[in-house]
């Protein structure tokens, strides 16, 4: 009996593979080479948020080794890298891997695993599945998300509206496609889809497609692009004299993006927003861009204090540090399932005020309330208010 009552603390501590009383390890895959290989600056993040929390004695009394594997963009590569995190290093979970076609192919294998695939970077509406997929959960907001949200707005502001639609012609473009026809057609009033054209990644100019849109009478476009297409169907807008009200998705409103159609070209373009970005003069005083730029000084100075993907990043990262800190000493997968599934309210040091994470173990969700903006030529004013789905 005296053996039976002895500590209790010991019992309460438990671990899978990948945690200990000293250690917590936890991977991810990006492209840190090949044609996507400015992400790879987010596993350069995550290494060196992890490495300031050990100087400062880690999470919970514990040491972070964090792994983050190159996988190329590539998915052979993705599954080659995953299957090495979680067979030959066993860690805890995995989270912040990147791209739809890349982490679908390691799906299956993580959930059959029981390993947690977490905050992916990817908003497909394939990873709100806790039903089939429970170990599975996006970081980014759905695309069905933005794009009820985007349709609302057409509806509050054009209730009459003649929409042309600009979508890529894969499940990327669909996943958004769908959603946003859906609320026009549930408002039961006068706006519409009037026209509707596709582009294949590798088209080489989308031209044709913006000047068949053009001529259909839309005064709203919705332009479901990425990358070069975007900043090709920008310019064509603006060299065809067409003057839509000018919807974009959020993946693809990033500077480079812009500056490529030329700023005065994506003036008046309407998107949403959840997020500050760094490099900006209207954020430098606010704590959060502060600690990044702190953060960056010291372990990044080679990254650029206007990396928006490297913010994103720091974000992320220390969202999953916050997992690991509610899990306290039962470092189980379960436990990080758990603690990642009760997130929500939790506001990521990325996230504009307002904003916070919506995940609940039934609905995996990342984030239901998003900001419209608008683009002035030079930044994006941000509306007063926050719409929620």
């Amino acid at each position: 009996m005296i053996l039976a009552a002895g500590p209790t603390f010991a019992a309460e501590k438990k671990y899978d593979p990948g945690a200990s009383d000293t250690e917590i390890k936890v991977g991810q895959t990006v492209p840190h080479s090949g044609p996507g290989s400015l992400y790879g600056v987010l596993g350069r993040v995550g290494e060196a948020y992890f490495k300031m929390l050990n100087e400062k004695g880690g999470i919970n009394g514990r040491k972070v080794t964090f792994l983050t594997l190159d996988d190329s963009y590539s998915a052979p590569k993705a599954v080659e890298a995953t299957r090495r995190l979680v067979e030959q290093e066993e860690v805890l979970a995995l989270f912040g891997s990147l791209g739809t076609a890349p982490q679908t192919a390691v799906h299956k294998y993580l959930n059959s695993k029981g390993v947690p695939q977490l905050l992916l970077n990817t908003g497909a509406s394939k990873w709100n599945d806790p039903e089939h997929y429970k170990w599975t959960m996006a970081g980014l907001p759905l695309y069905p998300t933005e794009a009820r949200i985007l349709a609302r707005h057409v509806v509050n502001v054009k209730p009459n509206a003649k929409v042309a639609i600009l979508y890529q012609n894969d499940d990327f473009g669909r996943d958004f496609l769908g959603p946003f026809k859906q609320v026009l057609a549930d408002a039961g009033g006068t706006a519409k889809v009037v026209a509707e054209q596709t582009y294949d990644l590798t088209d080489p100019t989308i031209d044709s497609q913006l000047i068949n849109l053009s001529k259909s009478g839309a005064d709203v476009f919705y332009n479901i692009s990425t990358g070069k297409a975007t900043s090709q169907s920008i310019r064509k807008v603006a060299e065809l004299g067409w003057k839509p009200l000018h919807l974009l998705s959020a993946g693809s409103t990033g500077r480079s993006i812009l500056s490529a159609a030329g700023f005065e070209n994506a003036t008046g373009i309407v998107a949403i927003r959840y997020a500050k970005e760094v490099g900006v003069p209207r954020w430098e005083n606010d704590p959060d861009v502060m600690a990044f730029e702190e953060l960056r000084k010291k372990y990044l100075p080679n990254v650029d204090p206007d990396n928006t993907i490297a913010f994103a990043g720091y974000g992320q990262v220390a969202t999953m540090a916050e997992i690991l800190r509610r899990c306290g000493d039962d470092l189980t997968r379960a436990n990080v399932l758990k603690q990642a599934t009760t997130l929500k309210g939790f506001h990521s040091p990325y996230f504009l005020e307002g904003i916070t994470y919506s995940f609940t173990p039934e609905d995996y969700t990342p984030i239901k309330t998003l900001y419209i903006s608008i683009f002035n030529g030079k930044d994006w004013d941000i509306s007063d208010k926050p719409v929620t789905e």
